[in-house]
C-alpha cells in the first residue's frame, strides 16, 4: 500500500507532537512506533527524513556511552522544542 506525501506529513507531525509530550526524555524507535500505532520500519523511515530536515535528534548510545548495535533513540532538537513550545503558548 503506497501512502501519500500528505498522509506522511500527518504521521511526522504526530511523531513530533509525541516527542514533544516526553520531551527531554529520549523514546527507542519502537516505543514511538507503538504509541503513533505504527509499524517500525516505516516509523523509522519517517525519522530518519525528521533528521535529515533538522526537527529531531538521533541518539546512538546509552547513558554510559556504550553505542548501540541495532537501535536507536531520538528526542527533539531543541530548536524544534523551542518553536513547539511558543507554538502552543507553554
Amino acid at each position: 500500500m503506497k501512502i501519500s506525501q500528505k498522509n506522511k506529513d500527518k504521521i511526522s507531525e504526530q511523531i513530533l507532537s509525541y516527542l514533544f509530550s516526553v520531551y527531554p526524555q529520549a523514546k527507542f524507535t519502537a516505543h514511538i512506533a507503538s504509541e503513533i500505532i505504527r509499524d517500525e520500519e516505516f516509523t523509522k523511515k519517517l525519522l530518519l527524513g525528521l533528521k535529515k530536515k533538522k526537527l529531531v535528534i538521533e541518539i546512538k548510545k546509552n547513558p554510559k556511552g556504550i553505542t548501540y548495535v541495532r537501535r536507536s533513540r531520538w528526542m527533539l532538537g531543541r530548536e524544534t522544542h523551542k518553536a513547539y513550545k511558543d507554538h502552543q503558548g507553554f
